[in-house]
């Protein structure tokens, strides 16, 4: 009869289970750091704001700690930016302008916000933004100007093409050539900026503008902090972008909507007219096409976003198939739902859009459909307020992964993969030259 010692063998398996353990929790790749990446836990899935992020975009501390070139004694002349489109798109514009006159070393007249009938709009910049606390906050940055001197204030401003001027070089043998001549102009911002090429005087003045000089006014804000009050805590901000333009300028095809939103957006298509055939479905993979109210509740869902979450439509008038989104959460709310009438049908596109901007840098979540101007100026803002459960959802993912076939579980489950990656990583930031990155 053999007979085996029992306390060797418990003392290896001790030995053993021990380094097992250790070396599971000194690997990056353990199984414990990645269900934290996953959001994933052996209770099951989790919603995607319980998954750890690896990366996150902080305000830089060069321009935050206020140490800049001093102003220059003597100005070369007056810029007015004039801003065109919605209010986020004037927004941007005028950021981007108030870094243009720095670098230029030009004094900066209040803008000018085109009036456009499209968007409803009749106010001015003095109507949504706080012009003493602009230039309050703009001090050392740039010299902000009320009023023209007497010799100017009778002319109107030299309008000077900036369409394809992107870079410091093109704006200094360009366009201040003019602003020493004329003394007075006016200009818009090519759209896409080369700011990382602007030196850092100009960088700071810029995202001091964007991010802290620029304050709704104090009636607009406490209308929109009313608002705020109003909704019910906790809650998501849903920018949802399906309105009958929105659809028309995309140019996608979208088969199964009611006969009332096919017909809207026909009002609204004029002379473009959708893709079809092949065109169509690669211009769908290309992330082009706006999601539907049903896509969207989809992609919540695969987020494991609850249907009892409460949720604030930040969006424009005429949203279409809104029930794809109600009918799988129902607990939304709007701001024409929670205003008094005269209030609503009193302000006008720029204000409205101003209290979907506070309401949106204040929630407990924000989610855009879309990447738009508003998107992202409010996740910049949202960065900026050190709140950062902010995603955009993916159209191209939506679409590849559709296209490939896949439906039910697994279509979730890809869902999942694809934002969590994004999330994790902290993609989303408006004017990323004022954000620095940072790994947690």
């Amino acid at each position: 009869m053999v007979v085996l010692s029992v306390k060797p063998f418990f003392s290896v398996l001790l030995i053993s289970l021990s380094l097992f353990l250790l070396l599971a929790l000194l690997s990056p790749l353990s199984l414990f750091s990645q269900n934290l990446i996953s959001g994933q836990s052996s209770l099951g899935e989790v919603d995607i704001w319980s998954v750890r992020r690896l990366v996150e975009w902080r305000p830089c501390n060069w321009w935050l700690q206020g140490h800049q070139t001093a102003l220059p004694l003597e100005t070369n002349g007056y810029i007015r930016v004039d801003c065109y489109g919605g209010l986020n798109q004037m927004r941007r514009d005028f950021c981007d302008g108030v870094g243009v006159a720095r670098l230029l070393n030009a004094t900066l007249v209040l803008p000018k916000f085109e009036v456009a009938s499209y968007w409803n709009e009749t106010s001015g910049f003095a109507d949504v933004y706080d012009v003493d606390n602009f230039i309050q906050h703009m001090n050392g940055f740039v010299e902000v100007v009320k009023e023209l001197p007497p010799e100017i204030a009778s002319k109107e401003p030299i309008r000077v093409d900036c369409s394809k001027r992107k870079g410091q070089f093109d704006y200094v043998e360009s366009v201040l050539p003019s602003l020493l001549k004329h003394k007075y102009i006016s200009i818009t911002p090519a759209m896409s900026q080369r700011r990382d090429r602007y030196p850092m005087y100009a960088k700071a003045a810029l995202c001091q503008a964007c991010y802290k000089a620029l304050r709704l006014t104090r009636s607009l804000e406490m209308k929109a902090s009313q608002l705020l009050d109003a909704i019910p805590k906790p809650f998501l901000s849903l920018h949802l972008r399906f309105e009958p333009d929105m659809v028309a300028y995309s140019q996608c095809e979208y088969p199964n909507l009611s006969p009332a939103s096919k017909k809207a957006i026909e009002a609204a298509q004029i002379d473009r007219k959708p893709w079809t055939g092949e065109l169509a479905r690669i211009w769908r993979q290309r992330g082009k096409c706006p999601l539907t109210p049903n896509e969207t509740a989809l992609i919540l869902q695969s987020l494991s976003i609850s249907p009892t979450t409460n949720i604030y439509l930040a969006a424009g008038d005429g949203l279409m198939e809104l029930e794809g989104l109600s009918d799988t959460y129902p607990n939304i709310v709007t701001k024409s739902s929670l205003l008094s009438g005269e209030d609503f049908t009193t302000m006008h596109g720029n204000t409205k859009a101003a209290l979907d901007y506070y309401v949106s840098i204040n929630s407990d979540s924000y989610i855009a459909t879309y990447f738009g101007n508003m998107d992202k100026m409010v996740s910049a803002m949202r960065a900026f307020k050190g709140l950062y459960k902010t995603l955009f959802l993916s159209r191209k993912g939506f679409a590849e992964l559709t296209s490939q076939g896949l439906r039910g579980k697994e279509l979730m489950k890809a869902l999942w993969k694809v934002h969590r990656d994004d999330f994790v990583m902290g993609r989303g930031s408006a004017l990323p030259e004022c954000f620095c990155e940072f790994k947690l």
